[in-house]
């Protein structure tokens, strides 16, 4: 079968050029005579891959000096719990609620300290984002947590600028982080799950400042610890060496693309032919305030719900797949990250125009 065009929110696609690398490279890594698989994560050939994964992820954001770069286990939902934590510190946090993603990560923070939810957008559907200069914030907050991109609603931080500050930002940037270029500096912790914009599932990215190391509860788990982690090179236990691995792939891959600025000129023009389409129409609907919807996850809904089924069924025979919205909004979901090319996009627009004519 040839291969189709994924809209998968995660796992999701990947670039054609890094599977094949990786199918190239599958059972003799650079001559070594065996797969990243099956070598050591202690060894010299491993130790490479990961410092030039972490070498290449500095010069794709940017990083500045004071930043330590983690490789972790468990998926970004392990953070929801991981950062509360390692940053509490006996004190309170407060929390923006956005979206699914960011409420989940509130109600996990709870069972591990203080928190304070001083932004909630779900009377309107998760359709905004608040006001930044009107939230009330605690100044002697350990930190402040956001999700700067929504998956499930399509909800998007765009000016980091204007976020508060005073007090260390936390934002979980999963499904958006290497779209664009990205103020680092900003925050004091960044997290990413990886198998949207990174990689496959299996690890999950940290980017912390090295002032929030040495902070944690005592009796945390030590393979919970950041600043253990950053102590030992995320090589506490055993990582996963090869997502790690094809992580590194897909930042060579970012690079040979011209960097994150051109990512943002391509995936601008990915989201835009969409949301075009979506408001001219009359047939299919997007809720989310137009200075906030996310270049990453298209959410829509048809004019009859009806027709959903039938819609999914002629997609998947124009090879267009995995673009059921989530089970909590219904719909349709287009997720377009980075390794979505261009002609799926034109794709599933040049479909959804014409299933437009024919049921509409």
């Amino acid at each position: 079968m040839e291969r189709i065009y994924n809209f998968s929110p995660g796992p999701a696609v990947l670039p054609r050029e890094v599977l094949e690398q990786a199918s190239d490279e599958l059972m003799n890594w650079n001559g070594c005579g065996m797969s990243v698989m099956e070598m050591s994560h202690r060894g010299k050939d491993f130790g490479s891959i990961l410092e030039s994964a972490e070498a290449d992820l500095g010069i794709l954001l940017g990083i500045p000096p004071g930043y330590r770069t983690l490789f972790l286990q468990g998926g970004a939902t392990m953070q929801f719990a991981q950062v509360p934590m390692n940053l509490l510190a006996g004190g309170s946090a407060d929390y923006v609620v956005t979206g699914d993603w960011s409420k989940k990560a509130c109600k996990e923070a709870r069972r591990h300290g203080a928190v304070r939810q001083v932004a909630d957008t779900e009377a309107d559907g998760f359709t905004s984002l608040p006001s930044w200069s009107e939230l009330d914030l605690d100044p002697d907050a350990a930190y402040l947590h956001l999700c700067t991109n929504e998956t499930i609603r399509g909800v998007e931080v765009f000016d980091f600028d204007s976020l508060p500050a005073g007090v260390p930002l936390v934002a979980d940037m999963s499904s958006h982080i290497l779209s664009r270029p990205m103020d680092v500096s900003r925050f004091g912790l960044i997290y990413a799950g990886a198998q949207k914009n990174i990689g496959p599932a299996g690890i999950c990215l940290v980017i912390v400042h090295e002032d929030l190391l040495g902070k944690a509860a005592e009796g945390i788990p030590s393979l919970l610890d950041y600043a253990l982690q950053a102590e030992n090179h995320s090589m506490v236990n055993t990582p996963p060496t090869f997502a790690i691995y094809m992580a590194g792939l897909v930042f060579k891959w970012l690079i040979r693309q011209g960097g994150l600025k051109a990512m943002e000129r391509v995936n601008l023009r990915k989201a835009q032919l969409l949301y075009d389409l979506i408001d001219g129409s009359g047939f299919y609907n997007n809720p989310v305030r137009p200075d906030c919807r996310s270049r990453m996850n298209v959410p829509f809904t048809l004019r009859d719900p009806k027709l959903d089924e039938t819609f999914l069924a002629e997609a998947r025979l124009h090879g267009i797949l995995q673009i059921k919205g989530h089970k909590s909004v219904g719909g349709m979901r287009a997720s377009i990250y980075n390794a979505m090319p261009q002609e799926g996009v034109h794709a599933l627009a040049d479909f959804m125009a014409e299933f437009q004519r024919k049921h509409g």
